[in-house]
């Protein structure tokens, strides 16, 4: 066997110790391994493009994460809770269930990459939703503030995973169809779609209805304290 290909994981661990730029580590860590393995550069190069290219979606979504922090660090968080704040006919359960409805509608287009945990839940919708809490109860403890973190969450969660599967064309009907075919049950990509749309509106209400159930255990709290 042959053990030289793993020097490639020595060159990250010592630019990574180095504190050098990542993306120029892990190209000069691939082409080690590449040439230590005894593929020639250009086929090295290719692997490395295809692989780019593959995964570029992947690579987009980690690239929003640090301007996610660079937002927060400027302060995106205390203005959304000052502007959800200055709204006072918002309240918790108009405020996630409108955000739900967006959700499941942008996902049932298949627009299921604009909205999400680390670009929107964690920045905007999660301080924006402890804002009008707040207005419930202004000494939530930290107990609330994680179960209002997490119904924030579940609702993005829910939105879209109920609502990809009205867009035909996503890889979650295509996976359903494909499950069916190997048990002998031809469906079309149309027919799973149009048979999600009533769970996805079932969905919805259920949803709706824990909000308002936590909004209204919040509003219980705050009077018994």
């Amino acid at each position: 066997m042959n053990y030289w290909p793993l020097l490639g994981v020595a060159v990250i661990i010592i630019g990574f110790a180095l504190r050098l730029n990542a993306v120029p580590v892990v190209v000069c860590a691939a082409l080690v391994s590449g040439l230590l393995a005894g593929r020639p550069l250009p086929d090295v190069v290719a692997l490395l493009g295809t692989s780019f290219a593959s995964s570029r979606m992947l690579l987009l979504f980690v690239l929003t994460l640090p301007a996610v922090g660079l937002l927060e660090h400027a302060g995106l968080r205390e203005h959304a809770q000052q502007w959800i704040g200055r709204l006072r006919g918002l309240t918790l359960a108009r405020l996630l269930i409108a955000y739900l409805l967006l959700r499941e509608g942008l996902a049932m287009l298949g627009l299921t990459g604009i909205a999400g945990a680390a670009q929107t839940v964690r920045p905007l919708l999660a301080p924006m939703s402890e804002a009008a809490a707040e207005k419930i109860n202004p000494g939530l403890s930290d107990a609330e503030r994680d179960e209002l973190r997490a119904v924030a969450a579940a609702t993005d969660n829910i939105g879209r995973f109920f609502g990809e599967d009205v867009f035909i064309a996503l890889g979650a009907v295509l996976l359903i169809q494909g499950f069916y075919a190997q048990h002998g049950i031809d469906l079309t990509p149309l027919s799973i779609a149009l048979w999600a749309l009533p769970t996805a509106m079932v969905a919805f209400v259920i949803q709706s209805v824990r909000v308002w159930l936590f909004q209204r255990r919040l509003a219980h709290h705050a009077r018994e304290g």
